[in-house]
Formats: structure tokens, C-alpha cells, sequence
């Protein structure tokens, strides 16, 4: 009988990635996939825990799940497990798996062993790791966009972050392996990837060969010149001339950008020690809009960060309204285990950080709309998935990113076609097949 698999993933697209990974080993191992209603066999958690909120998320999930099947083989990784395995094994009553980041690898096997125990720890020090774990996959789900993990770990130390002590030490997926994984996607049907990473701005750092991000996108742009591919949360000072020269290079080489801020004060940005201040990052927005006038680019914010006042806060405010910006990732700032900045004694009481973040989110949704509105009655390229909502449209992104809904057939579904926008309505842009002559 074959077992029925239920994979949660929380967190980032890297986790995703990964996750994507494990289902296409389990159905080659001839596993299925539990339907909605259905008991799953095995349950596989891949947690999150960059902020106090997804770690919580990660501790509910994993107790939801557990009660909703409780004769399921569960099995835990991802950042929450890699940080509090320990404190897992103390929560969770029944049988157990628990594996670290640094071998997922290992996770399939390990959930279809024949002979099982109350708990089983695959961790390893993943401050040790000096190699990113081997997970190919052949088709990324059923979706028209592909994550694909280039780089793995983060070194930069931030004094808020998580991150380098559950991801460990960057390392990247050699060259070989990247475009051979990009040619499984194309084979997939895949028509856009998104180039993601821990911290891909330092891809090819650890390796032998001379690549580096840009060289890594003009090598997969080039390859497969028929996706569509787009670069994930890249670091301010990493957008180099190299960079958006590669940009301009190739056609495929979408127009977005995503740059972590943080914070827009240089006082709080020498605290959180993130190596640029606010009128380098200034600048590099400018370069990016001067060699992409129409580019999307979003932008990370903390508010709420130990001894943001409130000049602080609005020296960042005033910075995210005077640049041209087009969405936010808003986050409060939250207490991490091993950070520096927990131990900061300027904490920022909850109810002022939250009013900051209300604040900002505010002026995010206004940033969004005018760039929205920046192109009503303009045709741009987009790239059709699926429909959404049951409501019959179909739905795609341009190629600068604005989400777009319209009426279509179910036959241009995975096609990049050309869409007039027409209109926002309630932040959804509504546009119109313009059916080439």
C-alpha cells in the first residue's frame, strides 16, 4: 500500500525549495500525496524561526498537525528544528524525527525507514557545514514559477539575525549542478525561475570556478533563453555595475529587484550592523531606476529595533516615502535566542512597534498603488499561471512584477502573452488580453 504524504512548509523560498525536494523523492519512492480530509502516513514540518511570530507558527503547526493525524510518522526540520531541537523533543509525545538543516538529504530516507523509534536526531554542527546539501528536483510542483536554491548560509552576523546560526556558513550549489537543476525545470515546463539563496549576493565566494551572482544569471539566462528568471532578496551594497550590466544583457532577466533596508536611520543601521548607511542605499535605489526605469523593486523594513525613538523611526519613514520604492515587507522587530540585539538594553515596548509597523504598511499600500497606477493603459509581458479565487480569470505577473488578473482561456495558461492594464480594483489590477494581429 502506498503511504500518503503531507508536507507544511513555513518560511522563506528557500525552504520551499527544499521542501519541493522531498515531495519528488517521496513520489519516486512511490509514495502519494494526502488529499484535503485524507490521514497522512508521514508528516513532514519544514519550520521557520526568523522571527518570534514564525517560530510560534512552526510550534502550532507542528502541534496541529499531530492531533489532526496522530498515527502519522512525523518528521521536523527546517530553522526551528535546527535551533530548538532539544526543546522539540520535550514537546512532542509521539514518535519523532527530527533533522537539522544541514542534512536534508537525508530526510526521505530517514522517513521511510522500515523500523522507527520514539525520536531520532539527524543534526550535525551546522557551523561546520562546508557544502550545500545535494536535493534535485524534477518538477516544482504544479506551479508555472520555479524557486531554485543557488547559495546556502549567511555569514554577515546581523545584530538581529538568526539566520547564520540555523542556515551555518555560506556555501553555493556549484554551476554544473544549477544549470543542470534549471534544465529539469525547463523540461518541467517551468517558464520563470527565481534565483534564491540565504544570501545569494555571495554565491560563488566559497567556490573554485569564477562565478559570481551576475555571472551565475548571464550563464542561466543564456542557457535557457525561452524563461523567464528573477533574482530574490539580494543585499544593498551586492547590486554592482556587474550586476545590472548582466541585467541589461539579457532579455530574460526580469526587472525587479528585492533590498533588504532594514532601517533608514544611521544610528540604528550601525546597530544592527548591516555596513551601509542611508544615503548609500539611496543611491543604489537611483542606479537601479536610472538602468530600469520601470523595474519593481521591494524593500525589507524593521521597525521597532532596541533604541529605535522616534527621529529614528522617522528618519527611516522619510526615507521609504522619498525613494521610489514599489512594496514593503514590513516586520516588528522580535527577540532572538544568541542575538546581540537581545541583549540590547533599549528594547522598544510591543504597542510602539506595532504602531510603526501600521504605520509603514500604510505607506506601503500607497507606494504600491501608485506604482500600480504608474502603468494603467500601458501592455506589458505576462506570464499566465492559473486561476485564482475560483472566480474564472486567469492571473499572471508582468514582468515587472504587478500581479494581474484578467479573462482568458484555460490555453494560455503557461504562455507569456501581452496584457493591457486597465484598472485597480481594490488593489488588484484588472487587465485585458490584447490578442496580437
Amino acid at each position: 500500500m502506498k503511504k500518503k504524504v503531507l508536507i507544511n512548509t513555513l518560511g522563506c523560498k528557500v525552504n520551499q525549495y527544499e521542501s519541493a525536494a522531498f515531495l519528488c523523492a517521496f513520489q519516486e519512492s512511490g509514495c502519494t500525496v494526502a488529499k484535503a480530509g485524507e490521514n497522512a502516513d508521514i508528516i513532514v514540518i519544514n519550520t521557520c524561526t526568523v522571527t518570534a511570530k514564525a517560530g510560534a507558527q512552526s510550534r502550532q503547526t507542528i502541534r496541529r498537525l499531530i492531533r489532526r493525524h496522530p498515527d502519522a510518522e512525523v518528521v521536523i526540520t527546517g530553522c526551528y528544528a535546527q535551533m530548538a531541537a532539544n526543546e522539540l523533543a520535550e514537546m512532542v509525545e509521539s514518535p519523532v524525527t527530527i533533522v537539522g538543516n544541514g542534512n536534508k538529504h537525508l530526510l526521505v530516507e530517514a522517513a521511510l525507514r522500515e523500523t522507527s523509534s520514539d525520536l531520532a536526531m539527524i543534526m550535525g554542527r551546522i557551523l561546520n557545514k562546508n557544502e550545500v546539501c545535494d536535493l534535485p528536483i524534477q518538477r516544482f510542483g504544479d506551479r508555472t514559477r520555479a524557486y531554485i536554491r543557488v547559495q546556502d548560509g549567511c555569514e554577515n552576523f546581523c545584530t538581529y539575525c538568526i539566520v547564520p546560526y540555523t542556515r551555518g556558513p555560506s556555501r553555493s550549489v556549484p554551476i554544473q549542478d544549477v544549470l543542470a537543476q534549471t534544465a529539469r525545470f525547463e523540461k518541467a515546463g517551468h517558464r520563470e525561475i527565481v534565483v534564491t539563496g540565504i544570501h545569494v549576493g555571495m554565491y560563488g565566494k566559497d567556490l573554485h570556478e569564477k562565478f559570481d551572482i551576475a555571472s551565475l544569471m548571464v550563464a542561466m539566462c543564456t542557457a535557457h533563453p525561452d524563461i523567464r528568471f528573477r533574482l530574490s532578496s539580494i543585499e544593498p551594497l551586492e547590486i554592482t555595475d556587474t550586476l545590472l550590466d548582466a541585467m541589461q544583457s539579457c532579455a530574460n532577466f526580469m526587472p525587479h529587484f528585492h533590498i533588504p533596508l532594514q532601517s533608514g536611520d544611521d544610528t540604528i543601521l550601525k546597530r544592527m550592523h548591516r555596513g551601509y548607511d542611508r544615503e548609500t542605499f539611496r543611491t543604489i535605489i537611483h542606479k537601479c531606476i536610472d538602468a530600469f526605469p520601470d523595474a519593481a523593486i521591494g524593500i525589507d523594513i524593521l521597525a521597532g529595533f532596541p533604541g529605535e525613538g522616534e527621529e529614528e523611526f522617522l528618519q527611516s519613514k522619510n526615507l521609504l516615502q522619498e525613494i521610489d520604492a514599489s512594496y514593503f515587507h514590513v516586520f516588528p522587530y522580535s527577540k532572538r535566542p544568541k542575538t546581540p540585539a537581545a541583549t540590547f538594553t533599549d528594547q522598544v515596548p510591543k504597542a510602539v512597534s506595532q504602531k510603526r509597523v501600521s504605520e509603514l504598511r500604510e505607506l506601503a499600500k500607497e507606494k504600491q498603488h501608485a506604482f500600480y497606477s504608474r502603468f494603467i493603459n500601458t501592455s506589458r509581458p505576462v506570464l499566465v499561471e492559473h486561476k485564482p479565487h475560483g472566480n474564472g480569470m486567469l492571473s499572471g505577473f508582468t514582468d515587472n512584477y504587478i500581479p494581474i488578473v484578467f479573462d482568458g482561456a484555460d490555453s494560455l495558461m503557461g504562455k507569456i502573452i501581452p496584457i493591457k492594464l486597465e484598472y485597480i480594483n481594490d488593489g488588484i489590477v484588472q487587465g485585458k488580453y490584447v490578442v496580437e494581429k
